[in-house]
């Protein structure tokens, strides 16, 4: 089975590329489609409006994700502005520093936060393929470890053994990030034969 990526982020489609099945060829989105406009109410808005556009340029189904990170000391923010937290052509660096600033006086304990996120397939049938995966956590107070990317340095899981998804490799991230789950979860529900 062939997939574009719908991603222009290329740490995202490693991380994406990591997580298929070798029965899976995930091509890389073609350079001359330029950025969707992500302006959906939620995260599957979202990843239709970003999967949708590819499978029409290309004529092939197209794989996309999108992934938010909810604070609930912010009331869920930054969440499906994210990647645009501390701006529209932000680093991962400045949304960091954002995200911690608006945090300053929130002690550890009520630091709760979690990654949601949601993976698609659209089919050029017009049909999709829908998942969904969560990882609860915390947010740091400092950035511990320089794996990973977004905002991994300062997410702590729950499940991580006291690791920071910035501190995890790319298999120890994946068998329990919000991306890992989603992707397992979507590739589920495709049939593969022999």
């Amino acid at each position: 089975m062939r997939l574009i990526s719908a991603t222009a982020n290329p740490d995202k489609f490693v991380e994406i590329l990591g997580l298929l099945p070798k029965q899976v060829e995930l091509v890389p989105r073609p350079e001359d489609i330029p950025d969707v406009a992500e302006d959906a109410e939620d995260l599957l808005g979202n990843a239709r409006l970003k999967a949708r556009a590819i499978m029409k340029a290309t004529g092939q189904p197209a794989i996309a994700d999108d992934t938010g990170l909810e604070v609930d000391a912010l009331n869920g923010a930054p969440g499906i502005h994210s990647a645009r937290f501390a701006g529209g052509s932000a680093t991962y660096q400045e949304n960091i520093v954002k995200l911690l600033e608006a945090l300053t006086d929130i002690p550890t304990q009520d630091r709760t936060a979690r990654f949601r996120t949601v993976a698609l397939i659209a089919w050029p049938d017009g049909s999709e393929t829908i998942a969904h995966g969560v990882v609860e956590g915390k947010i740091m107070k400092d950035p511990v470890g320089k794996l990973g990317f977004g905002y991994d340095s300062i997410f702590l899981p729950n499940e991580g053994l006291g690791k920071t998804f910035g501190e995890m490799n790319n298999e120890e991230k994946s068998r329990i990030s919000h991306r890992g789950r989603a992707l397992r979860s979507l590739i589920n529900k495709l049939e593969f034969g022999p």
